[in-house]
């Protein structure tokens, strides 16, 4: 053998860089893209019916600028920067300009309260607050401390104008690029990302570099996303970035392949920004599918729409008409997560020529435990991605899963993370089912569950899949602690809102009936009722990422159950 002492050496060095990671340093692709795509535009802005670009050039000048500016500061080592703001470039940039200052990011949702915001930056031990496009800082601000440092974005049109701290541009143009950025290693903390609290206070979970290089498995094994490794990708962000899916499937998928990021303007320009961006690759939680199934059927009704996929030349024109219409007629994958996707509404989509892959991951494994790249079984997440080990708990079927993706532990919890982490399996909170093939299947949440006064344990999940496909509604909750039967909440939408009482009445009569006569008596819904308010992040019955907070339903509608459990309507309207 040639060179034996060189040999052993360097096996000798990669087996001890395999396994220690605190010694491995992450290998950030953005330094490779900002130079051989350094006139390709990567980040997108729309202002009304125009775009400004900036090319990965200008991105990585500007992020290394902000890396100068933010060491100027005096900060401490491994300080915690706070960010708030919806999706935008400057988002992505800040970003990039904390990790190459070799500080730790802390993001938050843009619609926190002044009391949320201050409990969030005590806690995180937040050195530094980088605000941005949000709506109602003259109220946030009443929760930042005075002495906190603040770098503001520039301001966008609908947006609080933040006058507080530094200003973005005066502010990056004092400052030379930085030449030298950090290279973190594997074991490094690379972020600290709060829950959105959809069963309680927002936990702070710890995420490594390990955590987020790991994430490249998704692609290099199994390319569910189809991504293009030459970079040819169209991505557009609109679910908030301080959500790790978004963070995960959008921000670092670019920041590693290479593409555009193309951002939504605001909440009305929502399906114009789509439809111009027409991404390579769209991701979505169910109720985005939802809306876009209603919008669909408030032009084309379902017995009509049926009609016309019936004849083979025509159908293949309406499909195409549809995904031209919603902006996905040239997505190679279009994906869902964040929350369970009703089989019925995959279904239906798919009739389309729509067909939607699923994801399950959740915030504490850096959105990573399956996935599903075929249509073949039916209300499965899929089996577990690469490297990632799923077992289901005997005693409470919930899911456990081991992998390389897991968080650290909750930022200074270190009792809840011990609760949560056991013998390397992180406990989901979630339950579950595996089938012979391997393939999970996600039942419901274990705090979901609930016991009714005969002393029956009721699945919410399970009884509300019943409901997925009524076009008439657009949120469903099943409820019931204290009560004999089970009772749902419904959200009209705004099909449903084209509906008279009556219409409403009849039609959900005839529907509760037919569902009770399949469940068992104990699971049978004794009162449907129609709410007046839709669920919503500016009343707190949803997270930002569109989940219903359970427990907030509880609180807001539970003096009404035992009344509208008694009343001798099966389908009642809030008052």
């Amino acid at each position: 053998m040639l060179f034996p002492k060189l040999n052993h050496y360097l096996k000798t060095k990669q087996l001890t860089m395999s396994n220690n990671n605190s010694e491995t340093l992450f290998d950030f692709k953005f330094y490779e893209l900002e130079n051989l795509h350094k006139d390709k535009p990567f980040l997108r802005q729309p202002f009304g019916d125009s775009w400004e670009e900036y090319s990965y050039g200008e991105v990585g000048t500007y992020a290394r600028k902000l890396a100068s500016g933010l060491k100027s500061i005096g900060l401490r080592e491994n300080a915690h920067i706070g960010l708030i703001s919806k999706n935008c470039r400057e988002w992505v940039i800040a970003d990039l300009a904390i990790m190459m200052a070799g500080y730790i990011s802390v993001p938050f949702f843009a619609n926190l309260t002044p009391k949320e915001i201050n409990n969030l930056l005590d806690f995180g031990d937040v050195d530094l607050l980088i605000v941005g496009k949000v709506e109602d800082w003259e109220n946030q601000k009443k929760g930042v401390p005075k002495k906190m440092p603040i770098i503001s974005f520039p301001n966008y049109e609908g947006c609080s104008n933040v006058q507080e701290g530094y200003q973005w541009f005066d502010f990056i143009n004092k400052h030379e690029p930085l030449e030298k950025c950090h290279q973190p290693k594997l074991g490094d903390t690379w972020t600290i990302i709060f829950t959105s609290g959809t069963t309680g206070d927002p936990k702070g979970v710890v995420l490594t570099y390990l955590a987020l290089d790991k994430t490249k498995l998704i692609h290099s094994q199994s390319n569910p996303l189809k991504v293009d490794f030459n970079g040819n990708n169209q991505f557009i962000s609109y679910l908030p970035l301080n959500h790790i899916a978004e963070r995960v499937v959008v921000e670092h998928t670019a920041l590693r392949y290479g593409g555009q990021i193309s951002f939504v303007e605001n909440l009305e320009s929502f399906a114009k920004n789509l439809q111009s961006v027409k991404p390579s690759i769209f991701f979505g939680v169910p109720r985005v599918y939802t809306k876009f199934q209603i919008g669909i059927l408030e032009k084309v009704p379902q017995n009509k729409l049926n009609l016309f996929l019936k004849i083979p030349i025509l159908s293949s024109i309406i499909k195409n008409k549809l995904k031209k219409a919603l902006g996905l007629v040239n997505a190679n994958a279009i994906a869902s997560g964040a929350a369970p996707l009703p089989e019925t509404l995959r279904t239906w989509f798919r009739k389309i020529g729509v067909d939607i892959i699923n994801g399950y991951g959740m915030t504490e494994n850096c959105a990573i435990t399956s996935q599903l790249f075929e249509f073949d079984r039916p209300g499965s997440v899929g089996k577990a991605a690469a490297e990632v080990e799923i077992k289901i708990d005997p005693n409470n079927s919930e899911i456990l899963m081991k992998g390389p993706f897991l968080m650290k532990g909750y930022y200074k919890l270190p009792d809840l993370t011990k609760e949560t982490i056991k013998d390397g399996w992180l406990h989901t909170g979630d339950q579950g089912v595996i089938d012979k093939d391997g393939y999970l299947f996600v039942t419901g949440r274990v705090k979901d569950l609930f016991k009714t006064t005969k002393g029956k344990y009721i699945e919410p999940l399970v009884l509300e899949s019943h409901f997925s496909d009524i076009s008439e509604f657009e949120q469903i909750c099943v409820v019931g602690l204290g009560l004999d039967q089970p009772i749902c909440l419904g959200v009209l939408s705004d099909i449903g809102k084209g509906k008279t009482k009556e219409e409403i009445k009849n039609f959900m009569s005839s529907y509760l009936e037919k569902i009770n006569s399949k469940l068992p008596g104990y699971q049978k819904i004794s009162t449907f009722v129609v709410v007046k308010n839709p669920w919503t992040v500016e009343n707190g019955l949803t997270t930002p990422t569109m989940k219903i907070k359970r427990n907030l339903i509880d609180k807001f509608y539970n003096s009404n159950y035992s009344k509208w459990h008694s009343d001798q309507e099966k389908i009642i309207f809030e008052s």
